[in-house]
């Protein structure tokens, strides 16, 4: 096998796929995205240099890591990224994180991608945990994040310094049978 990602999902709207280095300026805006950036708590500016250097990175196959590229499906256009990072074979755990461009914000693209990342997590990996960290500051997430069927466990008190003061990170989590609860009564 050649290393390279192979992993497509597809939803109703959406595919997640591997990244494509052609995808560079797609990529590198929205990266660029201050709402975004905000949201996700990235405090760290990329170069044009290091965004290639990732997307080369991140095309291949990891033990610890799938990264795949939120894109509408009938344009295949590049609006976001999902990630189970933090891959734990052992404990069968990952976190999860997620960006949509701020022009595809509030349409449903999020929520699609994170149960199509949640499936191919506990379904095709066999995951048994999957977390996140949502920042206080992003009441729309936490709301997204409950309604998908995470579940609150703590709080990191004064996790990030951004906008002039400091915030809490929510941590939350779902396990594999909250997640087959869900889905079973999704059917």
């Amino acid at each position: 096998m050649d290393g390279l990602l192979r992993t497509i999902l597809t939803g109703e709207r959406i595919s997640l796929r591997p990244a494509r280095e052609i995808e560079l300026e797609a990529y590198f805006s929205l990266l660029q995205e201050p709402e975004a950036s905000r949201l996700t708590g990235t405090q760290q500016r990329f170069s044009k240099e290091s965004i290639a250097a990732w997307l080369k990175k991140i095309s291949h196959v990891h033990d610890d890591r799938v990264d795949l590229m939120i894109a509408l499906l009938d344009t295949d256009e590049l609006i976001g990224e999902v990630v189970l990072n933090e891959l734990d074979p052992i404990n069968r755990s990952a976190n999860i994180r997620i960006v949509v461009s701020a022009r595809h914000s509030n349409k449903g693209y999020g929520s699609e991608a994170m149960r199509l990342m949640l499936k191919h997590g506990f379904e095709d990996l066999k995951l048994h945990r999957i977390e996140l960290g949502v920042y206080a500051f992003n009441p729309r997430a936490l709301h997204v994040y409950e309604k998908l069927g995470f579940k609150r466990e703590g709080v990191k008190r004064d996790a990030i310094y951004t906008d002039g003061r400091f915030h809490d990170m929510i941590l939350m989590a779902m396990l594999e049978e909250e997640f087959r609860a869900r889905s079973s009564n999704a059917e």
